[in-house]
């Protein structure tokens, strides 16, 4: 059941300090609170709530510690004790006068993160572009660009998937009450340290036999869980992560779709050239950002490893249906070639094209392909201020709901040093975007 929402923020307390009174009025949360339409989001998410039940938090607190949590970096457990410390994080969120207590459990965030949903979030990031609704009617074109939206899994190798398999196969025989035909503890333990000389001139002969051996257990644990579960009855309750276990065990160098993380199957390993990491582990993200404003129209999540050039006609459909705007030009690079003859708009990448239709034709081609540029250092920007670098949402759905609340994040960071209330504050906000004020804690982001 929807709970009732808080207090009128504008209403003055006769017994207690109203935040109206207490706060900077032109600072940059305040402002940012009188431009988000609060009333008409409420109204169009009670649809979520049932009419039975407990009463739930007001939605505006709710959805105010969601954007807090991407415009300035922080974690579940580290927003909700901010929140309590920080009166300008209450004020932004509806609150009226100053509050002492957690506004709700860390784990409160999870459960709505997954009852807004997809649609949910697809709509607040359209609330969110008609802030910027005069930097999307001049726009003629937009950048796409792809990237990958790692997750929070350890690099995987196959000692580390075979030893990972050994340990919950034993975790689930100790939970169901099954003695397994033996441990391996300690034999496990030293086939570890021996394979960590895989890589040695002398000792990597031994290292790859350790492996061996571990995949050796491991398949003998999973093959004898299976046999005494199913004795039990308790095959239906395990099945999935015992099918997991037997595709770590029976996957080689070349299989296709492979397992890289037991509690995140469906995690991809993705390629992107890059000379300091090879490869990244999670889920490639499409982005559609507007030239000179930086403002995201478009933000897809796919599982897999799509081509480029088959993930720009998904990514367009929705930056036409969150604006309401077909573009005429796409500025791409070349991992999109082939995407022309998919594609009604013109598709602008590098190259020598213009120079048999004249000088003035190339250097508009080039200043295009120049302009195609920005969208790396956007990208840079999301993954250390935004949240994109790292997933720590579970599975698929949190892979789609992080990379839309990191579109959302950033929109509205772009409307702060609109709102700075003098010259100082503007270079501060431009040059050091995130740390914006002391005020806001002594220990301003989390870790995650």
């Amino acid at each position: 059941m929807l709970g009732k929402t808080t207090e009128n923020p504008y209403q003055l307390s006769l017994f207690g300090n109203s935040l109206l009174q207490l706060l900077n009025p032109n600072h940059g949360l305040v402002k940012l609170s009188s431009v988000v339409p609060w009333e008409r989001m409420e109204k169009h998410l009670s649809g979520l709530y049932p009419s039975m039940g407990a009463p739930s938090h007001p939605i505006r607190k709710m959805v105010g510690l969601l954007l807090l949590q991407h415009l300035f970096r922080w974690s579940d457990r580290s927003i909700v004790e901010a929140w309590k410390e920080n009166p300008y994080y209450q004020r932004f969120t509806g609150e009226a006068s100053l509050q002492w207590e957690q506004p709700c459990a860390a784990s409160d965030l999870t459960h709505f993160r997954k009852r807004l949903g997809e649609a949910g979030l697809d709509y607040i990031l359209k609330i969110t572009l008609e802030v910027h609704q005069e930097d999307i009617k001049k726009a003629k074109e937009v950048i796409v660009d792809t990237t990958v939206q790692e997750k929070n899994i350890t690099y995987p190798t196959d000692a580390k998937l075979y030893k990972k398999v050994i340990d919950t196969a034993q975790r689930i025989a100790k939970k169901t009450g099954i003695k397994l035909r033996q441990s391996y503890q300690q034999i496990v333990k030293k086939l570890m340290y021996t394979q960590r000389y895989i890589g040695h001139p002398q000792l990597g002969k031994q290292g790859k036999k350790a492996v061996k051996k571990l995949k050796t257990i491991a398949g003998r644990q999973v093959r004898n869980l299976s046999r005494e579960l199913t004795k039990i009855g308790k095959q239906a309750v395990y099945g999935s992560i015992i099918a997991i276990m037997e595709q770590i065990v029976s996957q080689e160098k070349e299989s296709k779709d492979k397992v890289y993380s037991l509690h995140e199957p469906k995690v991809s390993c993705i390629a992107k050239g890059k000379k300091g990491k090879r490869y990244e582990f999670g889920s490639k993200v499409s982005i559609a950002s507007l030239p000179g404003s930086q403002v995201i129209v478009g933000i897809t999540n796919y599982t897999g490893n799509p081509h480029d050039s088959q993930t720009i006609s998904p990514t367009l459909d929705q930056v036409e249906k969150l604006t309401g705007k077909r573009f005429k030009r796409v500025l791409v690079d070349r991992g999109y070639r082939g995407s022309k003859k998919l594609l009604q708009e013109e598709v602008i990448l590098p190259g020598s094209k213009g120079m048999e239709k004249g000088c003035y034709t190339h250097r508009r081609h080039q200043e295009r392909c120049r302009r195609r540029s920005a969208i790396e250092g956007l990208i840079s920007h999301l993954k250390n201020y935004h949240k994109l670098g790292r997933n720590f949402l579970k599975g698929v759905l949190g892979d789609t709901l992080n990379c839309l609340l990191v579109a959302i994040g950033h929109n509205l960071h772009l409307l702060w040093p609109k709102f700075a209330s003098d010259f100082s504050f503007l270079l501060h906000s431009l040059f050091f975007p995130l740390d914006l004020l002391p005020l806001f804690s002594n220990r301003p982001f989390s870790n995650k």
